[in-house]
């Protein structure tokens, strides 16, 4: 069966592993719990794509037993001492390397990088018993839209072959402001990027997810935008595929939502 794609929120930092009396992250933290548990088949591999692994050209991780990397600052001691101890993928890796550089992209391996905190905090949560093997995707620094959803596209292949691709960041991400100062803009920008999502002309999808920064308060939703992204690797793997949008809260007065391709 071939697997769907999907880009979901990670949320901010360790936020699911500490104290949340108001509840403020427990939706998405529902939702993530979810979203692979709930798929008809399981998936063989993850390859995931994370707003926080930039180089100059693509890379993938290949090792056998990644460790973690605890990119995040500030946060509870307990928050330092996570573990999710899934398998490397090295296999998923060097077919992913296979297929971007037969479409022409340079692309290197990296066996000794573990995985940051977009990889390992949202997945804790969808697969706290590690079970499945993982692999990363870099981002490209120069964050070219086009490219970025050109790539998907070479790896979509590997959906055929039971690999499960998410693309982890979040719709909405400017940490300079919160709440009511953030509410109005980000709703409008959220609409504008959900209705790009569910284009039903993969074209045309395509064409308004690269032109993101035309949409209304765009540059307010994502000052630097490597959190946004990974969402077209996920559209670009998707191929003629629908999108659907599957997942909204409003957390900090942002408006985020997860998507699912297929």
């Amino acid at each position: 069966m071939r697997q769907p794609t999907f880009f979901v929120p990670h949320g901010g930092g360790p936020c699911f592993f500490m104290d949340d009396p108001a509840g403020m992250w427990t939706r998405m933290e529902n939702f993530l719990s979810g979203f692979i548990a709930d798929l008809p088949e399981r998936p063989k591999a993850l390859l995931v794509v994370s707003g926080h692994w930039e180089e100059e050209s693509f890379a993938v991780q290949d090792g056998a037993k990644p460790g973690l990397l605890y990119d995040y600052y500030g946060f509870p001691e307990h928050t330092y001492q996570l573990r999710w101890d899934a398998s490397g993928a090295p296999g998923v890796a060097h077919r992913a390397a296979a297929l971007l550089g037969d479409a022409g992209f340079a692309t290197s391996t990296d066996a000794e990088r573990g995985w940051d905190h977009g990889v390992f905090v949202p997945m804790k949560v969808a697969l706290p018993g590690a079970d499945i093997p993982t692999a990363q995707l870099s981002l490209r620094r120069d964050m070219d839209p086009a490219a970025h959803i050109a790539a998907g596209r070479a790896l979509a292949p590997l959906r055929d072959e039971g690999v499960l691709i998410i693309g982890s960041g979040m719709s909405f991400h400017n940490m300079r402001v919160r709440n009511g100062d953030a509410t109005a803009p980000a709703d409008i920008f959220d609409a504008a990027l959900t209705q790009a999502v569910v284009d039903p002309d993969p074209t045309r999808r395509a064409d308004r997810l690269t032109a993101w920064e035309s949409m209304p308060h765009a540059r307010f939703a994502h000052p630097r935008e490597e959190h946004l992204i990974p969402l077209m690797v996920a559209a670009g793997a998707a191929g003629d595929d629908p999108g659907e949008h599957i997942f909204g809260d409003h957390v900090l007065g942002w408006k985020v939502s997860g998507y699912r391709f297929g």
